[in-house]
């Protein structure tokens, strides 16, 4: 057998106890199936003192990860830091200097600086791994990179967030708010005490970033990603949703189209029938539509020490074998610059909930709107009656929604505007756009 692997850990919070025990467990299963063992020799925390639920006793323990990443005592350096730049940063960029390999779940840190890291492994000839970044232990990664080599993707979308589908989910099966589901999540451990970063979708975006270079061979660029999260979704949506046989999901989209790739972050209304769609809770879901493979769902959890750290083990396993992919699929050189898409370019149909001053006319004068705009309507809900002919009117909000066929988001915006304009809306219209199957 070879000699051993000798890895080093930056970061023992959940995930790092739990790859350090995973190790341990499957020692054995690994060693057997890499041809050579795997050890670590080497930690990184900021607090000594704090009990973790394992034993680093017979470990070099290291103050600064950046001094853990340049160790000759380790050959592999995992971080589980966090962060974009910091410590995180710093230390893979030394380990990779040094000619040692990294694993990362960095999702932060792969969306901003992933093309100059992937470039410095390269010159080193070294690995950079990061299975865990996205959608914890779905092993999406190597999937899009290895996979599905043979396909051409049109697609990839997904509900990456377990926070958002968590919330979403109980606000539809239990009838709560926004804001009970929030504190409930926040008080399970599903939620930071400052959610922004999961439900404003940016945890999503960085995901997505880096599934778009993975399936369309692009550089990662986070900025062209266009994000919206799900504070703004009510219990009024919802229900709406499952009268017209669709549920509501954050998902991080990215499409080919015919001016380049588009990558949105957005809720969304998703058929009932689709396969993510019964993807409920915290558990992640990925959808890959390929020429070869057609659609291609992977689901799994999307969170949790046992689940990142599955990935990030399987991240060392390759590394121990000796595999090492190109970071993204192909060479830095050869990742394109995808053109950016504005997301009012995107075309398909949209949910439009318009809260309608109860006058004679409103409803006429909302579809004249629309057809000036050559917007067509599969179908109108009105939830109170219009007011009777003859009556004086009453001014009483009337909850109206449209269903559009396909049209550009700058013709609804434009649309929308207009509407405002006649004053017949009593509050900002609700735009959630539809993925079809």
């Amino acid at each position: 057998m070879s000699q051993a692997l000798r890895v080093g850990i930056a970061g023992l919070g959940t995930v790092g106890a739990s790859v350090i025990r995973l190790l341990d467990r499957q020692s054995q299963a690994l060693a057997a199936r890499s041809g050579r063992s795997i050890t670590v020799t080497g930690v990184s925390a900021r607090d000594r003192s704090r009990e973790r639920g394992v034993d680093v006793a017979g470990i070099d323990w290291f103050d600064d990860p950046v001094s853990l990443a340049r160790s000759d005592k380790i050959d592999l350096f995992v971080e589980l830091i966090g962060g974009d730049e910091g410590p995180a940063r710093a230390s893979i960029e030394a380990a990779l200097a040094s000619g040692k390999s990294v694993v990362t779940a960095n999702k932060a840190l792969l969306a901003k600086h992933g093309m100059s890291l992937a470039r410095l492994a390269e010159e080193k000839n070294v690995a950079l791994a990061f299975e865990a970044s996205v959608a914890g232990g779905i092993p999406i990664v190597k999937t899009l990179r290895e996979g599905l080599a043979g396909n051409s993707i049109e697609r990839v979308y997904g509900s990456l967030n377990g926070t958002c589908n968590y919330i979403l989910s109980r606000m539809e099966l239990e009838g709560l708010s926004f804001k009970d589901c929030l504190a409930d999540a926040q008080r399970l451990g599903y939620a930071e005490a400052d959610p922004t970063f999961d439900i404003g979708g940016f945890d999503t975006a960085h995901k997505l970033a880096i599934l778009t270079s993975l399936a369309f061979g692009t550089a990662i660029d986070a900025e062209a990603v266009h994000v919206e999260g799900i504070e703004s979704i009510t219990l009024a949506d919802l229900k709406s949703a499952d009268e017209l046989g669709y549920r509501i999901k954050l998902l991080g989209v990215a499409q080919r189209t015919a001016g380049g790739i588009e990558q949105r972050v957005h809720p969304t209304m998703v058929p009932k029938s689709s396969a993510i769609a019964q993807v409920m809770g915290v558990t992640n879901a990925v959808t890959i539509d390929a020429d070869a493979v057609k659609e291609l769902t992977l689901v799994g959890p999307g969170a949790g020490g046992d689940a990142t750290a599955s990935a990030v083990v399987a991240d060392i396993a390759d590394i121990a074998k000796g595999i090492r992919s190109a970071p993204f699929g192909l060479p830095v050189s050869a990742l394109e610059a995808a053109a950016r898409i504005p997301v009012q370019r995107h075309e398909g149909g949209y949910y439009i909930r318009l809260t309608v001053h109860d006058r004679p006319g409103a409803a006429a004068a909302i579809a004249t709107r629309m057809a000036e705009r050559h917007i067509s309507l599969e179908s109108i809900m009105q939830r109170n009656p219009p007011a009777r002919r003859g009556a004086p009117p009453s001014d009483k909000p009337v909850p109206v929604v449209l269903i559009t066929y396909a049209t550009s988001e700058g013709t609804i915006r434009q649309a929308l505007e207009a509407v405002l304009a006649d004053g017949y809306i009593a509050e900002k219209p609700q735009v959630i756009r539809i993925e079809r199957e």
